[in-house]
């Protein structure tokens, strides 16, 4: 995971459920490499205008950026998330237990 990156992350929506959405990695952050991320939305009626970013199918990097349609990249839910998630840990708990065998 590095800054520039579009990643899927669970993330508290405002009716508090957890969903996992795409988010784009803005900035490692110190002391322990979390990484703070901003939500990336198909509903780009919610565009801030002068704020947000829309990516168009247009755009240079929408081939590389891994989305499927046009996305409102939205720059005021921002997330800081540890780098390093349970499921992460536990893959590499799994790969570590298989290899010593």
């Amino acid at each position: 995971m590095k800054e520039g990156d579009v990643v899927i992350v669970p993330m508290l929506q405002s009716d508090g459920t957890i969903k996992n959405r795409p988010a784009i990695v803005l900035r490692e952050m110190p002391p322990f490499k979390d990484v703070l991320i901003c939500d990336v939305s198909t509903q780009l009626h919610q565009e801030v205008k002068n704020f947000d970013d829309v990516i168009f199918l247009s755009d240079s990097d929408f081939g590389t950026s891994g989305l499927k349609t046009e996305s409102l990249i939205r720059l005021g839910f921002l997330v800081v998330i540890p780098r390093k998630t349970e499921r992460h840990q536990r893959l590499l708990k799994t790969l570590s237990d298989y290899l010593v065998k």
